[in-house]
């Protein structure tokens, strides 16, 4: 009888084994390589480029001005859709040295050209605009993604470098 039992088991435990072998995990896939400002990321259909980054200790003035916890981060970055029908634009989240997640914010007031929290791009159209995000100061990876579903979603990071101070384009020799 004890033996039965034990085969019973051992039966039952493969077979769920065998079950969520057969399960699908939703598993995103991640481009390994951390692109710079300025190259073309591609993730699916959408292709984000990132253009300059600025840091605000506050957006606006006097006693409307909108204060952060941290400090505001605002990302410049175009999207183009070369995809064949409308495609959303998900939201797009920070990562720090430690692999702390910081989510974009969902209310851009004081923020010029910023994009919107809800988005899509149209077949062969771009996008351009801002991004915000309320982190400490530091340099961070941007996370962006295509809009498919959370097991066929590919996502690529792109390295935001501390720079504080706004660079100066070269001014042409007189």
């Amino acid at each position: 009888m004890y033996l039965k039992t034990s085969r019973c088991l051992v039966l039952v435990l493969l077979a769920c084994c065998l079950l969520s072998l057969g399960c699908s995990s939703s598993k995103t896939l991640t481009d390994s390589r951390v692109f710079h400002m300025g190259e073309r990321v591609e993730v699916g259909p959408l292709i984000y480029t990132v253009t300059d980054t600025e840091w605000q200790a506050q957006l606006g003035e006097g006693p409307s001005a909108r204060i952060p916890q941290h400090r505001f981060l605002m990302i410049r970055l175009s999207v183009t859709n070369s995809g064949v029908s409308d495609s959303a634009v998900p939201a797009m989240s920070l990562v720090d040295a430690r692999g702390e997640t910081y989510t974009e914010l969902t209310d851009g007031q004081g923020v010029t050209e910023w994009m919107g929290f809800l988005r899509s791009v149209k077949p062969a159209q771009t996008e351009r605009g801002r991004v915000l995000f309320d982190v400490p100061t530091g340099a961070y990876q941007l996370r962006v993604a295509n809009d498919a579903e959370p097991e066929i979603q590919k996502v690529a990071h792109v390295e935001i470098p501390l720079q504080l101070t706004p660079a100066v384009p070269d001014q042409p020799a007189r």
